[in-house]
């Protein structure tokens, strides 16, 4: 015969207290006004019961969900290309975790309306957002959003009240841009990681056009190739890009996922890296390190992305009050042997 679960009325009886008084100190509800002796008494017959509060009805005395969303800002099939998110979900979910409270990956495509996202609002399930990768348009809903529920950007979006965590994509991408100048290169191709729609994308854009500048060097947009996230995506473009009647001698791809297409296709064409052809990626991913030859990048602190995210998301939370933060990390160039200069990993 399968052994009865205690339930919190076992716990009652065993503490000499009421079925309330229970559900107060398990479910840890601020404020209670019950005495040290007592909430210990408690604990002590739900440890000796091996008893542990019903997820849902915690969820119901404290009256949230404990889950939190991360919204990204594209297909699946993207989504499960990206190789720098693993990295920064690691980060989130150590702060997560401390908490005890629980994460939902929620993709929302470019073409998706973002009024899906109040589902998750209006039914309850989650209880604030991380909105990874915003674009220019999404300012109006966040917006809105944010006046309903604690909303946190994994990105940067000029003009918006929100917290917001991210790095500096324009000198970042000025910094590699002038490496491959230092280098002696002249005509540089850029290969964005996004469409420019993208704040991120635009940014990176706008530090390569910068660096370019400083340089006395004009702009030339028949150099610039667009990447959506995606290996495929960054071999496309590369193949306009080699295309043209005169080729660059170095690419700055704003995506090492997007660069690992953009090898491809320059070995496809029988061009040596970097002899033939210098690049550069953005984000060093751990599989950057392992490419032949091994990819030069811009280092992002992945991970401290993710866990800054999610303690400004929680302190909101918790607090009931947005914090007015707006966090940039630092970035590093990390020179191999891609970009010509004759680094080591």
């Amino acid at each position: 015969m399968k052994r009865r679960s205690p339930t919190a009325e076992d716990v009652a009886r065993l503490a000499g207290v009421s079925r309330t008084t229970v559900s107060l100190v398990l479910n840890r509800v601020p404020d209670a006004r019950i005495s040290a002796e007592t909430r210990q008494r408690v604990l002590e017959a739900a440890a000796r019961l091996n008893y542990r509060p019903h997820a849902a009805a915690r969820h119901l005395v404290r009256g949230r969900s404990e889950v939190i969303a991360f919204v990204m800002r594209q297909t699946p099939d993207q989504i499960f290309a990206d190789a720098f998110l693993p990295e920064v979900l690691r980060g989130l979910g150590e702060v997560l975790r401390e908490a005890n409270w629980h994460l939902l990956i929620f993709p929302l495509s470019p073409d998706q309306p973002p009024e899906e996202t109040t589902l998750l609002l209006q039914e309850r399930r989650v209880d604030g957002m991380i909105l990874s990768g915003p674009r220019f348009e999404d300012r109006e809903w966040l917006e809105r959003w944010g006046q309903e529920t604690p909303v946190v950007l994994l990105g940067h979006l000029a003009g918006s009240s929100l917290p917001s965590v991210d790095v500096d994509n324009v000198q970042a991408a000025a910094m590699a841009t002038r490496h491959l100048l230092q280098l002696g290169h002249q005509r540089i191709g850029l290969i964005t990681n996004a469409p420019l729609s993208y704040t991120a994308s635009y940014e990176r854009w706008l530090g390569y056009r910068q660096a370019l500048e400083e340089a006395g060097l004009p702009y030339d947009e028949t150099l610039v190739a667009c990447g959506t996230f995606t290996p495929a995506s960054g071999a496309a473009a590369m193949e306009r890009l080699l295309k043209l009647p005169s080729p660059p001698t170095a690419v700055f791809v704003a995506s090492d996922v997007v660069a690992f297409g953009a090898l491809q296709t320059i070995r496809r064409y029988g061009l040596r890296i970097p002899q033939d052809l210098a690049l550069m990626g953005f984000d060093d991913v751990p599989l950057s390190a392992y490419l032949d030859p091994p990819l030069s990048t811009v280092r992002l602190p992945a991970q401290d992305l993710g866990r800054e995210a999610g303690q400004l998301l929680l302190r909101w939370i918790q607090e009931g009050r947005p914090p007015t933060t707006t966090i940039r990390l630092a970035t590093g160039l990390i020179i191999r042997q891609s970009c010509g200069a004759g680094g080591k990993s």
